[in-house]
């Protein structure tokens, strides 16, 4: 298949955790025999911090306006047997615009949004979502959501979307598996995310009061634009930004690693994130805040452990090292049996040609006890 892809940015991964996902699934579509063209808005931030221009995978082409190129976008989606637009597309609602009113019939048209709670959230609150086009999903041969259970009645209800189907998270296994331990990132537990206000106060509670307690431990957090830094414990250790060359080494330098979920994802369930397969493919225990559905990918207590509090914290922090590598090891071995970029490209393509409804994971009754708080944006 000739694939067509408008989205955020795949040259650049700081602050941006749509990059390495990309990479991975284009990389696993290019082995299976297809092949990619990625249109990339020439957005200054990501071009500040760039780690990739082109790929060997991919077809990259950057573009410095819309308007100019709208001849481009029409000639490569005249070529395409599919075109997908993904959300946070800096010109998403005219890149869906575009799609819908002059994509052949031959192609279908597949709007992916990776960030499905969040568009959901600001919809409830009455806020604008830009890269959705004015009248919702409805046009659309498929509608992709990183995100299940409720995520997917929503989709339907509130977007008209007409086939909604799942596509979660990945793990690229040739890039993320267990390396040396490198002592520049070595640490009792470590976490590896950006900062994002609705996930700080678990990560205090999971991460940083127990850095207060356990004064004796190590603790590493890789991320960028995290506020007050200079209040943190003294044995919590700081990096910006870890390039996603060195992802593995980071996760495989300590025996467990923290995964915490933005607010807005847990209130809707079944919503892994890319990270929470990636440290599990490096052999590394997991220790994840609770939502609906994490046990649909790792068994609870065997393959991933779960904190709620400070306590649960430590005890699993004091757990002896042995029983956190068999856990680690579990994981990895679930990863690669279930969560590779090579399942999930499959698992498109299959899509692709024929567009289904999907109703894995739906769990009404858990959205109506949070539609009221997620309106009022408490989540």
């Amino acid at each position: 298949m000739r694939i067509t892809v408008f989205g955020l940015s795949i040259s650049s991964a700081w602050g941006n955790g749509h990059a390495t996902l990309l990479r991975g699934l284009f990389r696993a579509l290019h082995a299976q025999g297809h092949s990619i063209l990625f249109f990339e808005h020439n957005a200054p931030y990501y071009a500040a911090h760039r780690d990739a221009t082109s790929l060997p995978y991919a077809s990259l082409r950057f573009y410095d306006d819309w308007e100019s190129n709208i001849p481009s976008f029409k000639q490569a989606l005249e070529a395409s047997d599919a075109a997908i637009v993904t959300s946070y597309c800096p010109h998403g609602a005219a890149a869906c615009d575009l799609m819908l009113e002059g994509t052949p019939g031959g192609c279908r048209r597949i709007f992916y949004d990776m960030d499905t709670p969040v568009t959901l959230s600001r919809l409830l609150q009455g806020n604008p979502v830009e890269y959705l086009p004015g009248d919702g999903l409805g046009g659309f041969d498929l509608v992709l959501s990183y995100t299940g259970g409720i995520a997917i009645d929503e989709l339907r209800n509130r977007l008209s979307a007409k086939r909604v189907a799942t596509l979660y998270g990945w793990v690229d296994p040739d890039y993320y598996c267990p390396v040396r331990v490198r002592s520049d990132f070595a640490s009792d537990i470590s976490y590896l995310g950006t900062f994002a206000a609705d996930r700080q106060d678990k990560l205090e509670t999971l991460f940083l009061d127990p850095a207060c307690k356990l004064p004796s431990k190590k603790f590493l957090i890789g991320g960028a634009m995290y506020p007050d830094v200079e209040h943190w414990p003294a044995n919590v250790r700081y990096l910006s930004h870890v390039a996603p060359p060195e992802h593995a080494a980071f996760y495989s330098s300590s025996p467990l690693t923290l995964s915490v979920t933005r607010g807005a994802m847990a209130a809707m369930g079944y919503c892994p994130s890319g990270r929470l397969f990636e440290a599990a493919a490096c052999g590394t225990a997991i220790l994840s805040d609770w939502w609906t559905g994490i046990d649909y990918f790792f068994e609870p207590g065997n393959e991933i452990l779960i904190a709620e509090s400070t306590e649960d914290a430590l005890g699993v922090l004091l757990k002896d090292r042995a029983a956190l590598v068999t856990t680690g090891a579990r994981a990895r071995e679930r990863a690669m049996d279930c969560h590779t970029a090579a399942i999930r490209a499959a698992r498109l393509t299959s899509l692709i040609e024929n567009p289904v409804d999907d109703a894995e994971g739906n769990t009404s009754d858990h959205l109506e006890s949070k539609l009221p708080a997620m309106a009022e944006g408490k989540i």
